[in-house]
């Protein structure tokens, strides 16, 4: 059985130089090697593909998940912690990777598009800071140590020993834990003067209580 050769319409540089024709495709890859069936000249081309797939993606916001679809080049590659820009019907949104599914239920650190079958993503355009605030010294005990959320955009910047204000709560931060999925920090754990990092690189934010009265019984 004789094997069918790809065959892309691209121009001539022998026969027909503004206008494509036939050509069979002798060696594929970025510069293709090709032969049109014009003339039989035999040169190179760059061939361009819209041969995207689409693959399901799932977003954790705000504790909540969604799904949503997204199309890529079947040979791009694809890691955990590499961001991209999602387009729902709700919101256009930047979300970053956190587990890739390749099939049955397995997960990998890196892979081809093509193998991707599921994408885990977050949500880090806009995100909600867990923040553990302890009450000022002298103030109270540590059964007195609250949680809040922060609201902030993903590339806001926390450092230790800021004070940060956000409505009615003042605090400063003393430390801050990283997550798993963020890269570029030497350690899990920031808690020197001068440390910062990006609220979405943030599990948890660890602070000390700068609100007036915050702990009075009124």
């Amino acid at each position: 059985m004789t094997e069918v050769s790809e065959r892309v319409g691209v121009t001539c540089p022998s026969c027909s130089p503004d206008v494509e024709t036939v050509h069979e495709v002798l060696k594929p890859g970025g510069q293709a090697t090709v032969r049109c069936t014009e003339c039989s000249h035999v040169h190179k081309t760059s061939i361009e593909t819209d041969e995207d797939v689409t693959r399901d993606v799932v977003v954790s916001q705000e504790g909540e998940s969604f799904t949503a679809t997204v199309e890529a080049p079947p040979e791009e590659s694809v890691a955990v912690g590499e961001e991209f820009v999602l387009e729902t019907e709700e919101a256009i949104m930047t979300v970053r990777i956190t587990g890739l599914e390749v099939g049955e239920q397995r997960r990998v650190e890196k892979a081809s598009v093509e193998d991707v079958e599921t994408f885990w993503t977050r949500a880090v355009g806009n995100v909600s800071v867990n923040t553990t605030i302890h009450p000022k010294e002298g103030t109270g005990g540590r059964e007195d140590t609250r949680s809040i959320d922060v609201h902030v955009p993903g590339d806001y910047q926390f450092e230790v020993g800021e004070t940060e204000s956000f409505g009615d709560e003042e605090f400063t931060v003393e430390g801050i834990a990283i997550r798993d999925d963020a890269e570029g920090y030497r350690f899990d754990k920031l808690d020197y003067e001068g440390d910062s990092a990006m609220a979405k690189d943030i599990n948890r934010l660890y602070a000390r209580d700068e609100t007036t009265s915050a702990w009075s019984a009124w």
